[in-house]
Parts: C-alpha cells; sequence; structure tokens
C-alpha cells in the first residue's frame, strides 16, 4: 500500500493474488533496477533485482517473462524482504527513500537524462 500511495505509477508484480506475505516484487517505468539498487545501497537498504529465481543472473528473469512481463519491465524490477528483525521504522525508511528514488527518477525522465545510466540519481 505504501508504494502505491507514493507512487501510484509503481507496478507490482501479482498484485491481488496469493503471493509471500513478506515479499515483494515491483517496478517503476523510466527506473533501472541497477540505478535504484545503487541508490538504495547508498542509503543503506539492501534490495534485489529481477525475480527470487532469477538472483545473481544477468539474463532477464524467467519467471516474470512466464508472467508476461516484458524484457523492458523486467529489467526495471526490484525485490524487496521483510524479516522477522525488521520493524516498522525499517519500512518507512525505505518508503522515504523510495519516494526520493521514484520522484528523482521521474524528474530525471522528464530532463531527459536517462534513468538507467548509473550516475542519474544521487543519495541525499
Amino acid at each position: 500500500a505504501g508504494l502505491l500511495a507514493a507512487t501510484p505509477a509503481v507496478r507490482i508484480f501479482c498484485a491481488g493474488r496469493t503471493r509471500l506475505p513478506n515479499t515483494s516484487c515491483f517496478a517503476l517505468e523510466g527506473l533501472a533496477a541497477e540505478t535504484a539498487l545503487i541508490a538504495f545501497d547508498l542509503a543503506g537498504i539492501a534490495l534485489s533485482s529481477g525475480s527470487a529465481c532469477s538472483s545473481g543472473k544477468v539474463a532477464p528473469s524467467h519467471v516474470l517473462a512466464a508472467m508476461g512481463v516484458g524484457p523492458d519491465m523486467s529489467g526495471r524490477a526490484l525485490r524487496v524482504g521483510l524479516g522477522l528483525e525488521t520493524a516498522a521504522a525499517d519500512v518507512e525508511r525505505f518508503l522515504a527513500e523510495w519516494v526520493r528514488i521514484s520522484a528523482q527518477a521521474r524528474t530525471s525522465s522528464r530532463d531527459g537524462v536517462g534513468s538507467t545510466a548509473t550516475g542519474a540519481l544521487s543519495a541525499a
């Protein structure tokens, strides 16, 4: 709910379907996964890209492809998971960074700066 409230254009894969309650895979048009991962990492937040089944692989996720996700959106897919020790403050911090990162990506896209470049987003 927090992702959608912050960025209504975000695509949450398998929203409305039965899925793991602690894991979300999502993407935002104009924001490359690698760019977002670097920005989150600089903020001290760990995420992954693609589906869990494609972890560590450079090729597009075969799982997302089987779900009908095209290669462009698959290359934007981010995956976040919550653990036993995840606190509400951790979720709020993630959402605050998401708001910042997604806003920078939208601004970069409007200004003609390619958000797929790793330098397009900067840490606060």
